[in-house]
């Protein structure tokens, strides 16, 4: 969540910077300081009432010391009256403090100053480009190739889930896991992570940590009346690994990747994005997670977008790199790089990635700090990014790899684990 203070002391830019997101957030901003101001009042008074108590209390035992007992008695009452102001008092505060907790978690992170402006998509400007879109005459999309080899079937998934889930067949169950380990050994043997494996059902306060919760709750699987979650991406679980943590200046930076399944009720809007495993309400991803200086958040982000980016280099995928304008940026990045790969069977790019620097909005959430060489304690960086979601990355291997003969090759890179070298 966002500073309490940087609010006080910078309320209209704050309220500018959210304005360039969209939406009405910046309109929380006054309410915010009002609960904040209220607040406080209340603190100030309670103390003010508590100091009064403790004085009244030592004049009463003076007073029965000298006996005089119906003074005592009548100073009794007054500080009973006193007792039950404060008890009014708490529960002003208790409920200021609860209204404006609600509404620190309900705003957004506030964009990077240099940040692009723009209200969607259409404004994300390209920042990079690699490789070249593979020349293919009338190229098959993934769906057709599926049928082809029988590497995905979608009839017996919905006969089991309904629509938006997928049963992987023979190669098809080979080719996913191998994609996985490939991805799994190249970010921990190559880019340093730590390989963890979690749980994938999550309680409530790990998802309000990270910022799922409570603005995309109608998005989620939660069981339990909502006090337990299905994981939408392993970033909650991985990063709540770290909350409460108070870390050495030393431990930074903390590296972390998972493969986890993701479980998402929004499947997409309807039409061609919608067929195959495009948009699935369950997918494979393995995640990268850093928790790191705040000195070193923004240059971590272009290594980390790297890392994302050296799975498609190495499988010699063609994609693209864009950044988020601040009208299209998640609810808890304050600066977010996606990586598109190239669907020839779609005709366009689809994103397979998407590497965001945090700042300190989640380790605020999750009261994740350090301690400096001066024993001061500071909030850190957190930042995660797809290395990458598994969904997309098949689409874009077998229609980039596929052959006139309708057979697909396996990129040299892939070979170790799949154990062939094409899908005939």
């Amino acid at each position: 969540m966002l500073d309490i203070r940087e609010i006080r002391d910078n309320a209209e830019e704050v309220k500018a910077r959210l304005a360039t997101r969209g939406g009405d957030a910046q309109n929380l901003i006054n309410e915010v300081l009002a609960c904040d101001e209220r607040r406080r009042a209340v603190e100030t008074e309670k103390q003010q009432l508590q100091s009064e108590r403790k004085s009244s209390s030592k004049a009463i035992g003076a007073l029965m010391a000298q006996g005089k007992h119906d003074e005592a008695e009548t100073a009794k009452e007054a500080v009973k009256v006193i007792g039950e102001k404060i008890k009014v008092l708490d529960t002003e505060a208790d409920t200021v403090t609860e209204r404006q907790n609600h509404l620190l978690m309900s705003i957004p992170n506030l964009p990077h100053a240099n940040c692009p402006v723009g209200s969607d998509e259409a404004d994300n400007p390209e920042i990079r480009t690699w490789g070249n879109k593979p020349e293919i005459t009338d190229p098959l999309d993934h769906v057709a190739l599926a049928e082809k080899h029988g590497l995905i079937d979608f009839d017996a998934a919905a006969k089991i889930s309904g629509s938006g889930f997928a049963v992987y067949r023979g190669s098809g169950a080979k080719l996913e896991r191998a994609l996985i380990n490939f991805l799994l050994d190249l970010q921990t043997e190559e880019h340093g992570y730590s390989e963890v494996n979690v749980p994938h059902i999550i309680r409530r306060y790990c998802m309000e940590g990270t910022g799922q919760l409570p603005k995309f709750e109608d998005d989620m699987y939660g069981l339990e009346d909502g006090a337990m979650f299905l994981a939408p991406t392993a970033e909650v679980p991985v990063t709540n690994l770290v909350r409460e943590t108070l870390l050495q200046e030393s431990e930074l930076p903390i590296k972390m990747t998972a493969h986890t399944p993701c479980f998402r009720r929004e499947a997409g809007s309807a039409g061609r994005d919608n067929r195959g495993i495009i948009r699935m309400h369950q997918f494979d991803k393995v995640e990268l997670v850093q928790a790191v200086h705040p000195d070193k958040s923004f240059e971590v982000l272009e290594e980390l977008t790297g890392h994302a980016e050296a799975a498609l280099q190495k499988l010699g995928l063609h994609y693209r790199t864009i950044e988020l304008c601040t009208g299209d940026i998640g609810f808890s990045a304050t600066k977010t790089y996606d990586i598109e790969v190239w669907s020839p069977g779609q005709d366009k790019f689809l994103e397979v990635s998407s590497c965001s620097n945090f700042g300190d909005y989640q380790a605020r959430r999750l009261r994740l700090r350090f301690k400096d060489a001066d024993g001061k304690n500071h909030f850190c960086h957190t930042l995660n990014g797809s290395g990458t979601a598994l969904p997309r990355l098949y689409v874009a291997l077998i229609e980039q790899y596929q052959n006139p003969d309708g057979s697909i090759t396996i990129p040299e890179a892939l070979v170790p684990y799949f154990g062939k070298t094409e899908i005939a």
